[in-house]
């Protein structure tokens, strides 16, 4: 039952994401921030983490997860450490998958041409 609860939700996401997309004149980028925000936005009120135990990596996979992964990191910091924990705890959580990122688009920037 797991992964159709997966399915499901990544597919919902997704449905979201191209219905916006085919009806607003919004880009690709504003889209990926826009759910970005609204991961951090359910993240804030404890939804997301609720989403992820029903879903699983349903919930895990899309892109709101990073916004998510961001607020998540934020609030256990500034339950350590205060105010400083506010921006240091999203380093804490997110910098494997940011240094990842980086790191293989410098890779793929070495191996392939750009097109224009």
């Amino acid at each position: 039952m797991v992964y159709i609860y997966a399915f499901l939700t990544c597919g919902t996401l997704c449905l979201a994401g191209q219905l916006i997309y085919d009806n607003t004149k919004l880009t690709p980028g504003h889209i990926t921030s826009l759910f970005v925000v609204l991961g951090a936005f359910l993240e804030s009120f404890n939804i997301y983490d609720k989403l992820v135990d029903w879903a699983s990596v349903g919930a895990s996979l899309p892109i709101t997860s990073f916004g998510h992964s961001l607020a998540h990191g934020s609030f256990a910091g500034a339950m350590e450490d205060g105010w400083l924990g506010l921006i240091t705890g999203v380093f804490d959580k997110c910098s494997a998958g940011i240094a990842f990122a980086i790191f293989m688009a410098f890779i793929v920037a070495v191996l392939f041409k750009p097109k224009s």
